[in-house]
């Protein structure tokens, strides 16, 4: 492949899986606690919650980017604070990392809040009642049967999170070797001439990759609907 791609866009592919893995990672914790959260309780501002969540699906990615550049830039809201202690997002791989998870989130979270929905709650009732905790009742319960819908919104957040472009270049911009991620190179590459040819194999690897995230997460949500039916 190093030889089918030039260094510039070997260099944007590793980073898009790099940035991609870390917006998964780090995301995913609270992606499980915010579709429990959503699936089980009843609060006041549930609904806001939920729109909170959704949000970056009907924004424009864009103004997602600005808002972020707004928050966590090295003047922004939060982002002055963390540059105290030597933490930056702005025109790093970081925000790029962060852009992405927050693009990528409403789809873990639905993903897992679907699976954690299809859990017949008398099952942890009958376990509660039984003495166990809450939280151990979540651990050899809930987490067991839902862990198809969790590998689904994982698999999901990380082929979104490889193709998230617009947030991504408003927060971090287009640098290459540091923020320019496959969609970002792509776009490089077609506006120069004679770019067409690398930006082609990009978007061949582009198409790949989500083909395959979308067949995976197809195969994990027939499990779960296997297991609901009891086969």
């Amino acid at each position: 492949m190093t030889d089918w791609l030039t260094p510039e866009a070997w260099q944007a592919v590793r980073l898009s899986l790099k940035v991609s893995l870390w917006a998964v990672a780090a995301s995913l914790p609270l992606g499980i606690l915010v579709a429990y959260a959503l699936a089980r309780w009843r609060f006041p501002g549930h609904g806001l919650l939920n729109g909170l969540v959704h949000l970056p699906l009907v924004l424009p990615p864009v103004v997602t980017g600005y808002l972020l550049l707004l928050a966590f830039g090295r003047r922004g809201w939060v982002g002055q604070w963390l540059d105290q202690i030597g933490i930056v997002f702005a025109f790093r791989w970081t925000g790029a990392a962060l852009a992405a998870a927050i693009m990528a989130f409403p789809l873990m979270v639905r993903a897992i809040r679907l699976a954690i929905e299809a859990v017949d709650p008398r099952l942890e009732h009958a376990a509660s009642t039984l003495g166990a905790p809450r939280p151990w009742v979540f651990l050899t319960v809930t987490l067991p049967l839902i862990l198809p819908g969790i590998l689904a919104g994982a698999i999901l957040a990380f082929a979104k999170a490889m193709g998230e472009f617009g947030a991504t270049i408003t927060f971090v911009s287009n640098i290459p070797g540091q923020t320019q991620t496959l969609p970002s190179a792509i776009y490089a590459f077609l506006q120069v001439p004679g770019g067409e040819a690398a930006a082609a194999r990009l978007v061949l690897i582009a198409v790949a990759v989500a083909m395959a995230a979308l067949f995976l997460s197809e195969w994990l949500s027939r499990l779960i609907a296997r297991r609901i039916r009891g086969a």
